[in-house]
């Protein structure tokens, strides 16, 4: 294993050891650097566990989706189907079906299908509900995606920051030293270049996973846009058999 520690030979002919492993740089960078670091690195551990997770419950509500889709065309009742669901579904696309079938119930209580007249603005509503339900629970699903994109596009420029304020810090210390050896300037552009790195580590996994976290993302919206247009043609013909 190669050692982080360099020897650097100043003008007066000394060798004086500085040790650059990425703890050290932490520990002897400016506070504002420092700052710079915690706040990039909350950000990838964040970003990490939002990869993560949105990764698997995209996985889940697929396979739940697929399995509800087979329980919908097996060919059963819908009211048994219904029954079996529950009235607090945490599957999206059932959410979906229980909305539009407690509509369903809802008017059918009051006579409303049966009244021709009515059953236009029945099929209306039940559009509606189930287009509101499937914004409703995209919106549950997409939460804190955006913050992989805010940070795929903010990360680098506060790793730049931290980069410009270390080569200040660097040099202020040539400045104050008379010294323009490596000694005097490695430590403060060491502490700069570390900073731009923690950014680019935040920035490419967030701006990479946020496209492909988006395109399963609408994916899985035109699943579910396109169940809610079955099952509303599903319930127009129903309501045709009426007549």
């Amino acid at each position: 294993m190669e050692s982080n520690v360099v020897d650097v030979v100043t003008l007066g002919g000394s060798v004086a050891a500085y040790d650059f492993s990425m703890w050290s740089l932490f520990v002897r960078a400016d506070p504002v650097v420092k700052a710079v670091i915690v706040l990039l690195l909350v950000a990838s551990i964040w970003c990490w566990a939002i990869i993560v997770e949105k990764s698997v419950w995209l996985r889940r509500l697929n396979a739940r989706a697929t399995d509800f889709e087979t329980a919908f065309w097996s060919g059963g009742p819908l009211d048994d189907l219904y029954e079996s669901v529950g009235p607090n579904p945490k599957d999206p696309m059932a959410a979906v079906f229980v909305a539009a079938m407690r509509e369903w119930r809802r008017s059918h209580s009051k006579g409303l299908t049966a009244v021709e007249s009515m059953r236009g603005s029945l099929h209306d509503r039940m559009d509606r509900v189930m287009q509101i339900t499937v914004a409703r629970e995209m919106d549950r699903v997409e939460r804190y995606v955006t913050f992989l994109a805010t940070t795929g596009s903010t990360a680098p420029f506060i790793g730049l920051f931290g980069t410009v304020w270390g080569i200040m810090n660097s040099f202020q210390a040539i400045a104050l030293s008379k010294n323009t050896s490596l000694a005097v300037v490695a430590p403060g552009i060491a502490e700069a270049l570390f900073a731009t790195a923690l950014g680019l580590l935040a920035a490419i996994p967030a701006v990479v996973a946020y496209n492909k976290v988006s395109k399963e993302l609408d994916r899985y919206a035109g699943r579910l846009d396109t169940f809610a247009g079955e099952f509303s043609a599903v319930l127009s013909r129903q309501l045709e058999e009426r007549t």
